[in-house]
């Protein structure tokens, strides 16, 4: 009987010990000589990124049920901001090598500086091709699964020389990831990178090594690796380079070969990303892999695309948040999304940078701590493409005149990447009526980032609300803004 109630004792104590860590930590904010600056960007307007208004905080009366409101909180914080970016593919990388000097050097600062541009943080490469490559390729001979051919070569004509000047046009700093698309075709039940099939367990072992050699070599060129994902989309079979891992084959060739061939090889401190597809499957991806405690240990978070829409449905945003909810010690990070089947005549439309906003504003309120945006840059044609799947990128430049075309996508993502800085807190932000949309952050300097985002055919005048203070804002149709304050 002792031993029952002792236990009992320790198990409250440890909920209550739980319960004060996990209990939100008041923020000191004040609203006093704050002037809110307003950035905006708006449909059929010249405004992108524009400087449109300096607003002062007012008494706010009880507001009424017919009055538009975004309610901010800064005393209710929540996960930690680690970065926005892009991938740096070798389509990415072989159509700057084809931009002039001029051109090379505004990409860079468009994307990478923080004052000139809009302040990319987070980088994410392939390990060897995928289908945003001229070709199929790997870092091996066929066949050596002792890896003793293994180089990187092939990278270090396009790829680690954009990759090293991005990092230095962001300060030096910048958190790189990689994932890999397909082992090589020898080690697949398919003998091909292409199409889907499996990898072949006798070879789990020297595809774990594989990673390994790929970060000590990329290290050696003075491109930091700070995580890695098991496998870009392990459920789906694609016409380029891909590989299926159920959630359970996922599972187990982390826990038994590629968390333990890391750390001993030192590197046991890079973030290790499950997963890395869908929304859709998210949650019994998740749960499958992080109820078993040997391969839990390995794991930083969980990676998610946008694509689930492609069954005809809605993008499944309330997953995000459920899966944040089941595993609150995991971080969640967006690994990957583009406006799909280029078309020429659409790289203006608005609604291709609104799929970003309404994305980035749903995954951060459910608890994203990152967002990565897949190619950087791509060519005038969407590509190039080894298999035909052209898309779009925030991004394009053409190789035959040396422009560079922003898109829509580049100055929504802006409108989050400029002004939130590393290690933010998200903080409370509720709009009172569904035309508009919110996200908000705290600056580690005191300031706080709130975006607002209007999807409708109207002008709308709304009250941002900090507790008994207020200002009114006006906001264009169709328009993203960003509230500095």
């Amino acid at each position: 009987m002792k031993k029952i109630i002792t236990t009992a004792l320790l198990a409250v104590s440890f909920i209550a010990i739980s319960q004060q860590k996990n209990k939100t930590k008041p923020v000191s904010f004040s609203t006093k000589d704050k002037t809110v600056t307003v950035y905006t960007s708006a449909d059929g307007t010249n405004l992108r990124l524009s400087k449109t208004d300096n607003l002062q905080f007012t008494d706010l009366k009880q507001p009424l049920e017919t009055q538009l409101c975004v309610f901010v909180n800064p005393s209710k914080t929540f996960q930690t901001f680690l970065g926005i970016g892009g991938a740096i593919t070798d389509a990415s990388a072989e159509v700057f090598a084809k931009l002039t000097k001029e051109s090379q050097q505004e990409f860079l600062n468009a994307y990478y500086d923080k004052e000139k541009g809009i302040g990319y943080s987070i980088i994410r490469t392939n390990i060897h091709s995928c289908d945003f490559s001229s070709g199929s390729y790997t870092y091996v001979d066929e066949g050596d699964a002792a890896l003793k051919s293994f180089n990187i070569e092939h990278d270090k004509e396009f790829r680690i020389p954009l990759i090293k000047k991005a990092i230095a046009t962001a300060g030096g700093k910048a958190t790189v990831y990689v994932s890999p698309w397909s082992p090589p075709a020898f080690m697949k039940d398919t003998k091909n990178m292409l199409r889907g099939g499996r990898l072949l367990p006798e070879f789990y072992q020297s595809w774990a090594n594989y990673y390994v050699k790929f970060i000590n070599s990329y290290q050696k060129e003075g491109i930091p690796v700070w995580g890695l994902t098991i496998q870009n989309e392990p459920m789906a079979t694609q016409t380029w380079e891909s590989c299926i891992y159920t959630a359970e084959e996922e599972r187990d060739f982390l826990k038994k070969y590629l968390g333990p061939t890391l750390k001993k090889a030192g590197f046991g401190d890079k973030k290790i990303i499950v997963w890395d597809h869908n929304r859709d499957l998210l949650a019994q991806r998740a749960s499958t892999i992080l109820d078993d405690p040997e391969a839990n240990k390995y794991v930083w978070g969980i990676g998610f695309h946008w694509y689930e829409s492609w069954s005809g449905g809605s993008s499944m945003f309330e997953n995000v948040g459920k899966v944040n909810e089941m595993y609150p010690d995991k971080n969640l990070i967006f690994t990957e999304g583009c406006v799909e089947k280029f078309d020429t005549k659409k790289l203006q439309l608005w609604a291709n940078g609104e799929r970003y906003g309404e994305s980035m504003i749903h995954d951060f309120n459910n608890g994203t701590v990152g967002w990565t945006d897949w190619n950087v840059l791509l060519d005038e044609n969407g590509g190039p493409n080894h298999v035909g799947n052209f898309c779009f990128s925030p991004i394009h430049g053409n190789t035959k005149t040396g422009e560079l075309i922003y898109t829509p996508s580049y100055y929504f993502i802006g409108h989050f990447s400029k002004f939130i800085g590393k290690s933010a807190k998200r903080i409370s932000s509720v709009a009172s009526q569904s035309y508009l949309m919110t996200t908000s952050f705290l600056n580690q300097d005191g300031k706080v980032v709130t975006v607002v985002m209007n999807k409708t055919d109207k002008k709308l005048k709304y009250s941002l609300c900090i507790g008994t203070k207020a200002t009114e804002v006006s906001i264009l149709p169709h328009a993203i803004q960003t509230l500095i304050y």
